[in-house]
Formats: C-alpha cells, structure tokens, sequence
C-alpha cells in the first residue's frame, strides 16, 4: 500500500526545500524573461525609427517636386496654373508615398513686388491647432517677377504611441512643409 505524503513528515518538508531552492537557482527561463521585459521597449523604438524614416522620405519627395514645379514656372513651362491643376501636379507625383487624392496637401503659389515681401510671407500661421491656409491661391507672376511657392502636407502619424510624441499639430499629423522663391526668367509671354 502506498503512504499518502504529507506535509507534516521531515522529508517531504526538505524535498520541497530542494525543490524551491532548485526552482530559485534554475537560470534557463531568464532569457525567456529578460526578452519579455525588453521586447516592448524594442518594438517601440523599432516603430519609431521606421516612421521617422518614411515621415523623412515622403517629405524629400515633396520637397523635390517642389523644385521640380519651381523650375517649370521658372522656364515658363508651366502657364495657365490654377489651384487644382498645381494641386494635381503635385498630387499626381506624391501618390507614390501618401493616400489617394493627396488628403492634407494644399499649395500656395503668388507673385511679389520684392524678396522682401516674399519673406514676410514665407512664414505659416496656426489657427486652431492646424496650419491656417485661408490665404493659399496660385497666381503665378509673368517674366522677370518674384514668385513664392509654399507646400503644405499634413502626414499622419500611423503609430497611435507615437503620435502623442511625434506629432505638433492637434489632429495628430505631422506637417511637411517646404518653400521655395525665385525670379522668373525672361521667358516670351
């Protein structure tokens, strides 16, 4: 017949002080451990980094077409433009990286009597948490006068963590911005 093991007998009191002392001392679930702890913290800076990159990319390929619609108006190529073929335009190449339709793009493209004044312009007011673009138009000037253009992205943050972090504006997207000035060149008109 068997005994039944209870506490109360001296050697089953000491097998489960060796087995606790044992289970105390048995190193080979660390790793499984220190992993879950850090794992989080990894992630996190892992997503942080990578949304930083594309943020950066996407704001390179604005700046880029930018200057590519800059030197278009400069040349002359480009006549005729109203806001939603400059939009369009940018649109039709930014696609690459943002949604359909560009949500959160809005251009700005004036002409001005002096450097001066464009500079005075150059700057973006906030209203209510967001970029005011109540005053964005597109009329371009003709041979020889100042232009300014001023682009405008509101890129959203995908990471819900990050956005608190990352994000200036209330709607929790980042904004992209880029400007360039130039005089045009003395193209026929």
């Amino acid at each position: 017949m068997g005994e039944s093991i209870g506490l109360g007998r001296p050697g089953c009191r000491r097998r489960l002080r060796w087995r606790l002392f044992r289970f105390g001392r048995d190193r080979e679930g660390t790793s499984a451990i220190e992993f879950a702890i850090l794992s989080m913290p990894f992630c996190l800076l892992l997503t942080g980094i990578l949304e930083s990159c594309i943020s950066f990319a996407a704001q390179q390929v604005l700046t880029n077409i930018a200057d590519d619609v800059a030197r278009d108006v400069r040349t002359g190529e480009l006549r005729g433009l109203t806001k939603a073929t400059l939009r369009q335009r940018f649109c039709g190449e930014l696609e690459i990286i943002v949604a359909k339709g560009c949500p959160g793009l809005d251009v700005d493209l004036r002409s001005f009597d002096t450097f001066e004044k464009a500079s005075t312009e150059a700057k973006l007011t906030y209203k209510s948490g967001d970029v005011d673009t109540t005053s964005f138009d597109v009329t371009p000037g003709g041979p020889l006068t100042i232009n300014m253009l001023r682009v405008v992205y509101r890129w959203p943050v995908m990471t819900d963590l990050l956005a608190l972090q990352m994000s200036p504006l209330d709607n929790k997207k980042i904004l992209h911005f880029t400007t360039s000035t130039w005089r045009n060149e003395p193209f026929d008109d």
